[in-house]
């Protein structure tokens, strides 16, 4: 008799419902713009009752929609049968299954085995190397300058001790200094190993799912299995957003009709 899959563990110890993983920084971008937006519009109404106050209103609200699109809008949602990216117009979604690699170039890249290879490139989780390299090489010579001890009068170092035998370092020691700071940079890579296990994780379920492997303890039963293996088998579709269309649309046809007035 075998043992449940380690793929399965993980993932019931990882979550309990689908993950999202956005940029916190568009989120806030977003924000800002949407309070500056409607005390704007509000003001407009209030006080504005000329044509340039229609031309201004209709500008508002298609810098809105392009906000909206840009930044609200991109995310990646994955739960336990696939992964959906929703990008500024167009939401993808695959199952597990076809999944073949993740990883990072200006874009988070999702490789899938559908087409002759489709890669979906997911908007809302952006990397730079130089911005990596550039805050790997600021820590390495931080490290290297608080680790080099500072000799003063009768062979004292400057913390205190002969010979560097004093007191620790403190803050700023080099353990510490080694350290990169946390960045967009990071949190990309933390996303794509999250994803990559999701995709692991599917393919040994995918396993224990087709009775290859024996499973000791309570068993799954065969509809639970189909809805699973069903969910992780889902071809790549992917669909315009309407509501992102006419978050641009409508607003460039009003600002249009009211500069045409």
């Amino acid at each position: 008799m075998g043992s449940v899959p380690v793929g399965r563990k993980k993932r019931a110890d990882a979550t309990t419902g689908p993950q999202t993983f956005r940029s916190p920084t568009a989120v806030v971008v977003w924000w800002v713009w949407l309070l500056f937006a409607v005390a704007n519009l509000i003001d407009l109404a209030v006080q504005g009752r000329d044509h340039l106050t229609l031309i201004a209103a209709g500008i508002l609200l298609l810098v809105t929609g392009g906000a909206y699109v840009t930044a609200q809008r991109p995310r990646i949602i994955a739960d336990k049968a696939g992964v959906t990216v929703v990008n500024p117009l167009r939401d993808h979604h695959v199952g597990w299954a076809h999944v073949s690699e993740v990883d990072l170039a200006d874009l988070l890249r999702l490789h899938t085995d559908q087409g002759q290879g489709t890669v979906i490139h997911a908007w809302s989780v952006q990397y730079s190397r130089r911005r990596k390299f550039s805050a790997e090489a600021k820590a390495r010579r931080v490290a290297a300058r608080v680790g080099r001890p500072g000799i003063g009068s009768f062979g004292m170092n400057r913390y205190g001790g002969a010979g560097g035998g004093g007191r620790g370092l403190g803050y700023g020691a080099p353990g510490s200094a080694s350290q990169a700071p946390s960045s967009a940079e990071a949190d990309a890579e933390r996303t794509v190993r999250t994803l990559s296990e999701y995709a692991n994780a599917a393919r040994a379920e995918k396993v224990w799912a087709d009775g290859t492997v024996e499973i000791a303890g309570p068993a799954v039963t065969a509809p639970q299995q189909n809805a699973e293996v069903s969910g992780w088998l889902d071809p790549l579709t992917s669909t315009w957003s309407r509501t992102a269309i006419l978050a641009l649309v409508v607003p460039a046809l009003l600002l249009l009709i009211a500069c045409l007035v």
